[in-house]
């Protein structure tokens, strides 16, 4: 009976399939690299075919350190489509790691009998992960900047290095939404908006990719779709779990996606036709390239047990419409067998082996001579990309509390400064950046000085007058106890504890004694709490999501001295603070800010920089395990303390004139909202003005509230701006029974500084029939004026 079920499976695979290539789309190619493509393949055996859509590593082919041309003859004998995480795994320069990338395509294109070069790629969420390239803050914060501009600053950054390193293919960006701070993976997401993360997710990829794939970067958008969430219900996947997606496929040209490890109504994604073929071929309009996630499709075998063998799950997996097995040949080498077995079929091989050309044509690979990397002394981190790392950093923070404390005052002379964070890099770096693999993954040392992070001990000191002492003492360590537990059935294993006990490598012992003695002698508290590499990330779970181990009751500690208490914490999501948070004199939430953390943190603790950072998630007060999204109008206030959107500044802002037509028809273009939007401080500041929409019908099946714009406006001291959004009708489409449809009817368009604060509203009616969109939605955001 299990094998009947397994073949039932695989035959709706291969229907669904073979619909999807006859009407594939051929925008992702042109005439031109389709001939160059086709006649490579007329030539090809299926042993050159086969090598063309799996990944490898460069371990594969090493000997002590160095390339063996004889591994290459035995491990990638006809070409190989990827190198994969090519540059995380060493410890190299720049120009090292960039000749080492040309003595394997050397080998590749004078070698083997095709001479086809590999794709390599790598991990880019928070620049090019390898060594001594700029590291920017992790997405969760960078969705607090709230600046797709700024994003796409630091992407072309990112290009730039890893075309440099001989790098065409990226890893990123993730665009899962995520509404529960308890998921390990939260850090990597923009935050819990389809809207905020659909901008920010355009933005990523067209900085990445550029005007050109052959001087750019293709970017992979993951995890297709749904991932870290309950994603059967039709409405909520297609109107907002694919909204991020399908902008970046539509607006930003992505051409490359990562199907995630979940599962789609009860089957696995990596073998879903639903989900690979239906939803992201038919309903997307997605024509690029479908890459496993590493050992996604080893786990319908191994883990999932979808497949009664390893040639089952390669013949489920590429009848599902996945074109390349990444990370190792594990499965797809079966392909040949599944071949013999009728399993699949030379032309589906055949439709992923183009696509995959297509791709290496596209990055200008297949072109007679291929750029490979860039000559001469290379810098990964020069200071324009530093600046961008310093920018973004101080745009993620978010003032979450603050009595007057902020910004600290000249009369300030004595600071303390303790917590686990305070003089410690692991605090400052997300997973998937480059030191944060080597150290979990790797389980090996990263220099902190290549590129040099700068701690908040060394931002504050490189900032502060001479005659402001600080005293610093840890007084705790993240956690006495292990706070993290491993993902047995995903990839960890023992490497968190190896991980922690890097952490405090020739640190002394923490003095509790020591740091409630400083604190008492001081005028303020610094205290520098939260998360680390070994509390968060991909493989490890926390067992809740307050302050860890001891940190709580030492920050409770701290606030019976009696001194004014700033608490900052540093981590990757946010940590339930309800307990105490009144008590502290201001609250400073920065995240993961990366190699320019301390600088950053510094300038806003004192004033340098006025902060700016608008909550991309709804902040819980309490550690229960449930969804929280602000669109659904935060029915249990109690389980959240900071709504999303949300920030302080060191100044004011105040909001009028809002200006919008009562009547426009279901069939405009656009429709105008202005306000104007005044400083009515004595510090300059930035505002993000956000912009919601509310149903007003009482049988509209419209979230209660939805983002539907926003604008960062820079307004001097008592300087006031007229901003305008162009909302176009087609923003208000709904997902309703297998098609899209906007409902006219009456709405209310708001302003305000967060999904709570509306400072203006009115209504607008959409005047006419109700109006279904045949082609699916292609106006995903408002226009700025």
């Amino acid at each position: 009976m299990q094998i009947k079920i397994y073949f039932l499976v695989l035959c709706l695979s291969v229907n669904f399939t073979l619909f999807a290539q006859v009407n594939t789309n051929s925008s992702y190619s042109t005439p031109e690299i389709d001939a160059k493509v086709e006649a490579l393949m007329s030539g090809m055996t299926m042993d050159e075919k086969l090598a063309q859509i799996m990944g490898t590593r460069i371990r594969d082919i090493m000997v002590d350190g160095k390339v063996s041309l004889e591994k290459c003859r035995e491990h990638i004998p006809y070409g190989i489509g990827h190198f994969c995480q090519f540059s995380s795994g060493q410890a190299l320069s720049p120009e090292e790691l960039r000749d080492l990338v040309r003595e394997i395509q050397h080998y590749l294109m004078t070698e083997t009998r095709l001479k086809i070069p590999a794709i390599f790629h790598e991990e880019a969420i928070t620049g090019f992960a390898t060594q001594g390239a700029t590291t920017f803050p992790q997405q969760i914060g960078v969705g607090c900047t709230w600046n797709p501009e700024l994003v796409e600053k630091n992407t072309s950054s990112t290009a730039q290095n890893m075309r440099a390193a001989g790098a065409t293919f990226a890893l990123s960006p993730m665009l899962d939404l995520s509404r529960t701070a308890h998921w390990n993976r939260h850090q990597e997401s923009y935050g819990e908006d389809a809207y905020l993360t659909s901008r920010m997710g355009v933005a990523f990829v067209q900085g990445l990719q550029g005007n050109d794939f052959k001087t750019g970067v293709a970017a992979t958008v993951k995890h297709f779709a749904g991932y870290g969430t309950k994603n059967n219900n039709s409405k909520m996947l297609y109107e907002e779990y694919l909204m991020p997606h399908e902008a970046c496929f539509k607006i930003a040209g992505a051409k490359s996606v990562m199907p995630s490890y979940g599962v789609y109504k009860a089957l696995p994604v990596a073998a879903s036709p639903t989900m690979l073929d239906q939803i992201l071929r038919r309903d997307a309009g997605f024509d690029g390239l479908v890459v496993s996630d590493y050992g996604a499709i080893t786990m319908l075998y191994k883990k999932y047990k979808v497949a009664k063998d390893s040639t089952m799950a390669a013949a489920l997996a590429l009848n599902a419409g996945m074109d390349i097995e990444l990370s190792s040949p594990s499965m797809f080498p079966k392909l040949r067998e599944a071949l013999n077995q009728g399993l699949v079929t030379e032309e589906l091989i055949d439709a992923a082996v183009k696509r995959s050309l297509i791709m290496k044509a596209k990055l200008g690979l297949l072109d007679k001579n291929p750029i490979i990397g860039k000559d001469g002394a290379l810098d990964f981190d020069p200071p324009a990309f530093r600046k961008l790392a310093y920018e973004t950093a101080c745009q993620s923070i978010v003032l979450l509390e603050n009595d007057g404390i902020l910004p600290l005052k000249k009369e300030v002379k004595k600071i303390a400064l303790v917590g686990p964070n305070a003089a410690n890099v692991f605090g400052l770096l997300g997973d998937y950046t480059y030191q944060g693999m080597r150290s979990f993954w790797k389980q090996t040392t990263f220099d902190a000085n290549n590129p040099k992070l700068v701690t908040v001990k060394e931002g504050l000191e490189s900032r502060l007058a001479k005659d402001v002492q600080i005293k610093h003492e840890r007084g705790c360590d993240w956690s006495a106890a292990l706070e993290a537990k491993i993902d047995k059935e995903g990839f960890g294993d023992s490497r968190i504890e190896k991980l922690k006990m890097m952490t405090v490598s020739g640190l002394p012992q923490p003095n509790l004694k020591n740091a409630i003695k400083i604190a008492e002698e001081s005028d303020v508290i610094i205290a520098v709490m939260g998360e680390n590499l070994y509390l968060n990330g991909e493989g490890r779970w926390r067992n809740g999501i307050k302050l860890p181990g001891e940190q709580e009751a030492f920050v409770e500690q701290l606030i019976a001295t009696g001194k004014p208490v700033v608490l900052v914490m540093l981590g990757g999501r946010q940590q339930v603070i309800s307990k105490f948070s009144d008590q502290c004199a201001a609250v400073v939430q920065a995240w993961f800010p990366g190699e320019e953390g301390g600088n950053a943190i510094a300038d806003v603790l004192l004033g340098n920089v006025n902060p700016s950072g608008k909550l991309c998630v709804s902040y819980p007060r309490t550690e229960e395990k449930v969804e929280i999204n602000y669109q659904d109008g935060y029915e249990k206030k109690e389980l959240v303390q900071y709504p999303f959107g949300y920030g302080l500044s060191y100044t004011q802002y105040e909001y009028s004139n809002m200006n919008m037509k009562s009547k426009v028809d279901i069939t405009d273009e656009r429709f105008s909202i202005s306000c104007t939007v005044k400083n009515t401080g004595s510090v300059d500041g930035t505002e993000v003005v956000q912009l919601y929409v509310s149903p007003k019908n009482t049988n509209s099946t419209m979230k209660p509230i939805l983002l539907k714009g926003f604008q960062r406006v820079n307004l001097k001291a008592g300087e006031e701006k007229e901003i305008s959004f162009k909302v176009s009708p087609q923003q208000l489409v709904e997902y309703k029974k297998n098609q899209w449809i906007i409902e006219a009817g009456k709405y209310e368009f708001k302003l305000g500084a967060s999904c709570t604060d509306i400072r203006l509203k009115d209504e607008i009616e959409i005047s006419g029939g109700n109006l279904i969109l045949e082609k699916g939605r292609d106006v995903f955001f408002s226009d700025n004026e």
